[in-house]
């Protein structure tokens, strides 16, 4: 059906607002194809319908031993035309599709397997926030993707860009045998109710909301989150009062923060004011012009949460009076979850199939409602086939009514499945593949789009999920039941969509050059703490070659097995041998053979490719400087681990201290390639890296900018004399990722140099034949 049927088809379905607004959006598409529009406005106004860049969109693909040009037929005049900078207009794009809380109704999961049949290439993708993505979307099928999905009570509206993004909520809420009450209609309100707010449209970068019915389990991960609330309840005057126990300024990303006790009990009916208030204060006081410095953790540590707290509530009492909260509030108690279909009897034991009882042990949950499940479709990846999908909706219609709901895990759930049917549902399950008995165990791994389609991607992410996932799958019988339990987490950058940091064992993609040519590698953090909603993070132990890291994983496994006392989690188990002992486990699987001996070790999981960055290492004629550059970016990850040691042991003046020597370190490595004499005093060391290196935009990321080198010059400018253990915990983190970059740009230097070298024409003798 053409865009204009549907368009027509569809128009009684939508709301009138939300038809003018993708009848704007397909106007300033038609806008931008004939150059009325730049492209950076036309970029930032599809990232506010969710519709994102993808990895090969500028037109260039490396395939291992030169970049490639890939041709777009959309011209704008003679040049190629753009959807953005450097953004080619026919490029395959990624559209996120916002699901708050994770809802899904059966008749939305039809919908979102049709689409992505017909418009992406045949997978659902859920997301760590919920959220679902397709992949491979031309930008002029938007409109009537957007309106198809209007029509269903779905929007994409704010699902990217700098933004209220999509609010998530414990899928368990409402059944949950430990929460304090259900927070479903409390999230629905506060997500449909900054949608498009005046008051959250000028920020610097995305603000994201999660809500928790309790403390103490992982389902929402409300530390990780600009803004999240815990369910609470306090008796006043003999009765008993809903509120939350707000939490302001978390976030992963590059450096990590934890989310700051906001208020110890927010009464529910300042829920809304508040969060707006913090949205004027977040957009009048927050960055702007740094992206890297723009989210609100970066706000809430430069004022501290003791000012951040007195001047936003000040804004709560000062801003104008806005009668529409009243609209999403006073639909909070009307809300009811409850079942569609009766209790159950359970069958007879003998009428259980082979598989039922590991997958019931794995993937089912006993709801606080007697009779009732809850069942975890696991997802590998995160991904299911359009087919897949329809035929969930139809199990979904017939054993939980409307009730499904995406996870924080990528994966599914069904609410409300009577229990006595669930070998009747599992029955059904298995014959599509989405029986798996995985589901909250170590074969459930999770991991973020990574080199597959992310632009930002360093290693690939899902390929290592996938070969982790499927060895682990192997022998999960035989796994101890410690080892069962763990999280594994994986992202193909420092940016932690894969929310590596909160894992037992999580990984993130880096590279290394190793003789001339680039490797894949993943940094490896270990004992995230997953549960009590995130509760504290792992700290980056070292970088391991990717086609290493399964080998790893065994190795830690089944020390952790061999060495665990009584009921350990790993988690204390980790803090018990310590990171120098982990740090020694790492480093047994740091090495990488020469290229003529392995030459498997170059390429990446299920990338065929010689591995590249697009910054190709230099080649033999620099093997001494290789050496010597090794040697000394060796020495500072020795000290930024030393930093690490410190802050495990309380003494963060100390930590601080050989965190700041770990990037002198490394700075004056870099140095060392140009000045090989360079004197060993911190100033000229600063002065002579700033001058060679970050000037000339060397030591420099395409999306970064100088971020990380000004992770040293802030600190050579004097420390932050707090020392307190998250200021120390800060300083270690931005270490790592400063030696991370010292590589990459230690890389591009030499690439530069024989680029240099190759292009000098040497004259040829004289006499000799032209």
């Amino acid at each position: 059906m053409s865009a204009e049927l549907w368009k027509e088809k569809l128009s009684p379905r939508i709301s009138e607002q939300l038809a003018k607004e993708i009848d704007f959006f397909e106007a300033q598409i038609a806008l931008r194809k004939v150059g009325k529009i730049d492209e950076k406005v036309f970029a930032e106004t599809r990232l506010r319908r969710g519709s994102y860049g993808q990895r090969y969109d500028n037109g260039h693909r490396h395939d291992g031993l030169a970049t490639q040009d890939l041709s777009y037929p959309t011209k704008l005049g003679d040049a190629a035309l753009t959807k953005g900078p450097d953004t080619m207009w026919d490029a395959p794009g990624m559209q996120r599709i916002k699901i708050p809380y994770g809802a899904l109704s059966p008749e939305q999961l039809e919908l979102l397997a049709d689409l992505a049949e017909e418009y992406s290439d045949g997978i659902c993708h859920v997301t760590t926030r919920q959220d679902i993505q397709l992949h491979f979307i031309h930008i002029e099928d938007t409109p009537t993707i957007f309106r198809r999905l209007a029509a269903e009570g779905i929007t994409t509206r704010e699902a990217c860009g700098n933004s209220v993004r999509n609010v998530t909520a414990c899928p368990k809420a409402g059944i949950c045998k430990g929460e304090v009450f259900d927070v479903t209609p409390y999230a629905k309100a506060a997500a449909y109710y900054l949608l498009g707010h005046p008051d959250t449209q000028d920020f610097g970068r995305k603000f994201k909301i999660a809500f928790s019915g309790c403390e103490h389990e992982a389902c929402a991960l409300v530390s990780i989150h600009d803004l999240g609330g815990i369910a609470a309840t306090r008796v006043v005057n003999g009765k008993t009062q809903r509120g939350f126990k707000l939490f302001v300024g978390g976030g992963l990303g590059a450096v990590p923060h934890q989310a700051k006790l906001f208020e110890e009990f927010l009464p529910e009916e300042e829920l809304l004011h508040v969060a707006r208030a913090m949205g004027r204060v977040f957009a009048r006081l927050g960055e702007k012009k740094n992206r890297n410095k723009a989210r609100l953790k970066f706000l809430v540590q430069k004022l501290g949460i003791d000012e951040f707290r007195r001047v936003v509530m000040e804004e709560r009492y000062a801003m104008p009076e806005d009668p529409n909260w009243r609209k999403y509030f006073d639909e909070i108690p009307k809300y009811e979850d409850k079942p569609s279909q009766q209790v159950v009897q359970l069958g007879i034991a003998s009428q259980r199939p082979e598989g039922y009882d590991l997958w019931a042990s794995t993937n089912v949950y006993e709801q606080r409602q007697a009779g009732y499940s809850l069942v975890t479709i696991a997802l590998p990846l995160g991904d299911a086939t359009s087919e897949q999908f329809r035929k969930l909706a139809d199990i979904v219609r017939r054993y939980a009514g409307d009730h499904a709901r995406s996870t924080v895990e990528q994966n599914i759930v069904l609410r409300w499945v009577p229990t006595g049917k669930l070998v009747d549902l599992y029955n059904e399950l298995k014959p599509i593949g989405l029986a798996e008995a995985v589901a909250g165990t170590i074969v459930d791994v999770s991991a973020c789009p990574g080199t597959d389609t992310c632009k930002l991607g360093i290693a690939s992410s899902r390929g290592l999920a996938g070969e982790l996932r499927q060895r682990l799958a192997a022998k999960s019988a035989t796994l101890d039941e410690a080892v069962k339990s763990l999280r594994i987490k994986i992202s193909g950058c420092f940016n932690s969509c894969g929310q590596h940091h909160v894992a037992d064992l999580g990984f993130y993609g880096n590279s290394r050059n190793i003789s001339g040519y680039t490797v894949p590698h993943f940094q490896v953090m270990l004992g995230g703490k997953w549960v009590e909603n995130g509760g504290s993070y792992a700290l980056a132990l070292g970088a391991v070659p990717s086609k290493k890291i399964p080998e790893l994983v065994d190795r830690i496994t089944s020390r952790y097995v061999a060495e665990k006392i009584n009921g350990e989690t790993f988690q204390a188990f980790s803090q018990r041998i310590g990171k120098k002992a982990l740090k020694e486990m790492i480093d047994e699987f740091t090495f990488v053979p020469a290229h003529s001996i392995d030459a498997s070790f170059y390429s990446d999981w299920g990338d065929p490719r010689q591995y590249t960055i697009g910054d190709m290492g230099a080649g033999e004629c620099a093997g001494e400087v290789v050496s010597h550059t090794q040697f000394g970016f060796t020495h500072a990850e020795t000290e930024a681990f030393e930093a690490q040691l410190l802050l495990d042991d309380g003494d963060y003046r100390a930590a601080d201290d050989r965190a700041y020597h770990a990037m002198l370190r490394a700075a004056k490595t870099l140095v060392q390639l140009q000045w090989p004499d360079v004197p060993p005093e911190p100033d000229i060391i600063v002065n002579e890296f700033a001058r060679r290196f970050v000037e000339p935009k060397i030591f420099w990321d395409t999306y970064h900018a100088g971020q990380f080198a000004n992770y040293l010059i802030n600190r050579h400018e004097g420390p932050d004399t707090r020392f307190t253990r998250d200021t120390a915990h800060k300083l270690v983190e931005e270490a790592n990722l400063f030696i991370d970059a010292a590589y990459k740009a230690s890389a591009k230097y030499q690439q530069q140099q024989q680029q240099l070298l190759t292009a000098v024409v040497i004259p040829a003798p004289a006499g000799a034949a032209k």
